[in-house]
């Protein structure tokens, strides 16, 4: 699929970079479906698992043979993982405000730095230690803000959107294996319990061609490239590249329905992206420093 000259960390680049991108879209695009919670996750999560099938079945039918699609217990559990995730994260975006969700899901590299010093003895270097001492503080603010505006729920559901995911990511980067299809398949557990609240009275979403387009493209390509960039970075890394939703949503939700955050979720949410951005640059030049030209 990538150039042979091609090596494995900017292959993880480019993976990683293409599924921010279209991460970012994600809320915008629930937003503009304007729908009732549970049909939203139901149907953003079924149109997901029908694209992958499809995708399976073409894969299957141009190579003879069927990709890897859960690589053992590693792929289980990471899929159990997304598939939780996709369901915090839908709660959080119904209940506190964009800026607020995608600057505290923007936690996500610092529980995945974390996650990978206790359980993968990758030691953070004092400059990730640093920028988390600053993200913490950014999210403060933003929780705080939350508080006041009594929306401390979806602030919750977005920190634990963020926890999980990063364990999932952990899981991948541990396995080495193949992850692709892992969070695709996992849509299945949002899709059911989604369409299991919603079709009793019935699916109230008002433009579902945005919920569609978004579970059946966005989605895909999405989850796809971030659950492979593991193979090719760290954690913590891939973890980052989640960071684009944090500066692109917001803007995309402000030029499209004028939703101004609030102040101190601003001046959070600056000192988060402010620190990640910091230390992405530091990380950079020390992986020039330390490896010769290629």
């Amino acid at each position: 699929m990538f150039p042979s000259a091609l090596s494995d960390h900017r292959k993880g680049l480019l993976l990683t970079a293409i599924g921010g991108l279209a991460l970012s879209m994600d809320i915008p695009l629930v937003r503009l479906g304007d729908g009732e919670i549970w049909s939203v996750l139901g149907v953003r999560s079924a149109a997901t698992v029908v694209a992958t099938l499809i995708i399976l079945g073409a894969m299957r039918l141009a190579s003879g043979k069927w990709p890897i699609l859960v690589p053992g217990r590693a792929g289980l559990i990471a899929g159990l993982l997304y598939g939780i995730s996709s369901l915090t994260f839908v709660l959080s975006v119904f209940n506190t405000a964009t800026a607020n969700v995608v600057f505290i899901v923007a936690f996500n590299p610092m529980f995945a730095a974390l996650l990978s010093w206790i359980f993968l003895k990758e030691k953070p270097q004092p400059a990730t230690l640093i920028a988390m001492l600053f993200m913490i503080l950014g999210v403060g603010l933003i929780v705080r803000e939350g508080l006041a505006s009594g929306h401390v729920f979806g602030d919750a559901m977005a920190l634990l959107s963020a926890l999980i995911l990063a364990a999932a990511i952990t899981i991948g980067r541990a396995s080495r294996r193949e992850m692709g299809f892992v969070p695709l398949l996992a849509a299945i557990l949002p899709a059911a319990l989604g369409l299991a609240q919603a079709l009793p009275s019935g699916l109230a979403i008002a433009h579902p061609g945005w919920i569609l387009f978004n579970g059946a493209i966005m989605m895909p390509v999405a989850f796809w490239c971030l659950a492979t960039g593991p193979r090719y970075l760290s954690a913590p890394e891939v973890g980052m590249f989640y960071l684009l939703e944090t500066v692109l949503a917001p803007i995309w939700v402000w030029l499209t329905f004028a939703e101004t955050p609030a102040t101190m979720t601003l001046v959070g949410g600056g000192i988060l992206v402010a620190a990640i951005a910091a230390h992405s640059a530091w990380m950079v030049r020390r992986k020039h420093i330390s490896q010769p030209a290629e």
